[in-house]
């Protein structure tokens, strides 16, 4: 990252280019699970609102503003490790395993759904950076999004990107409120206000089932019906399948199949059923914000 002015972070789009992927859905249905967490770890880790002063890169000036009308068809890049854990422009730490975005002129933090043009897969995103300053490239992903768009390997892939407009309203006023909430806009957003009570290992029950792999969701020959879930770990030890259950319980359900790829068993802790690739996208974004790196989403 590089200074430009005060209060402005830019960083340079000279990494590989790639388009976010996902699941195409209306903005109405999508939503946080709890807004107030989501906002309180943003604030925890540095991160504030902000729209920003003019300013000028490269000889282009560029005015960030609150523009809840914004949608642009053109080209996305991605960013990842050079500038994992370093400084975004509203003070978060970047994490490259999240699903977050960069844009010249959008508040920080925004909401955006970024389509991938190319082969219809969707992502939400939220926007907490500047950039990118390369021509004729509208929105930066990180290496997450860019993944589940499915252009990482690409580098850059032709995309809409359209601002949800309840959902960026939402994410204002709850950073800008001293409890976190959103009171006006949480029922046009279906935001939650606490995360489900936790339960002891030893009184939990886990659904366990035999069934066969299930395939990636995201891969290319994959249908777009579910049931989808998020997987988030595999262990060959059934103790540390349930300790992770337990750990993952704040998500909602969670349940540990069994599969037997060779003599011995395989228990794979997942979070679902979701009827569609777009709500597995939603819990799978909430979990990465959590600090889980190593989650996917497959289709049973």
């Amino acid at each position: 990252m590089m200074k430009i002015q005060p209060n402005i972070t830019v960083y340079s789009s000279l990494a590989a280019l790639l388009l976010l992927a996902g699941c195409a859905s209306e903005p109405k249905e999508f939503a946080y699970n709890n807004l107030p967490e989501e906002v309180k770890s943003i604030k925890a880790d540095g991160g504030i609102y902000k729209v920003g002063n003019p300013y000028k890169v490269m000889g282009q000036s560029y005015t960030p503003k609150e523009d809840y009308s914004y949608s642009e068809t053109g080209m996305a890049s991605w960013y990842g490790d050079d500038f994992h854990n370093k400084r975004t422009a509203n003070g978060e730490t970047y994490n490259m395993r999240a699903i977050t975005a960069a844009h010249r002129t959008l508040p920080l933090p925004s909401i955006v759904k970024v389509t991938n043009l190319e082969n219809g897969k969707s992502i939400i995103a939220r926007v907490n950076d500047r950039g990118p300053y390369v021509k004729n490239r509208i929105i930066d992903v990180s290496q997450k999004g860019a993944e589940l768009l499915g252009y990482k390997n690409k580098g850059i892939a032709k995309v809409k990107v359209e601002i949800m407009e309840a959902e960026s309203r939402a994410i204002k006023e709850a950073m800008l409120s001293k409890d976190n909430s959103s009171k006006t806009y949480a029922s046009a957003v279906n935001y939650g206000t606490t995360q489900p009570t936790a339960v002891p290992v030893q009184n939990m029950k886990y659904e366990i089932s035999t069934k066969a792999p299930a395939t990636h969701a995201n891969a290319s020959a994959a249908p777009a019906k579910g049931p989808f879930f998020v997987q988030v770990g595999a262990f060959s030890d059934y103790e540390k399948a349930k300790e992770m259950a337990a750990s993952m319980q704040r998500f909602g359900k969670v349940s540990i199949y069994e599969a037997y790829l060779s003599k011995d068993g395989v228990y794979r802790v997942r979070l679902g059923a979701y009827n569609s690739r777009d709500e597995a996208l939603q819990i799978l974004d909430r979990v990465l914000d959590y600090g889980h790196a190593d989650v996917t989403i497959v289709q049973g």
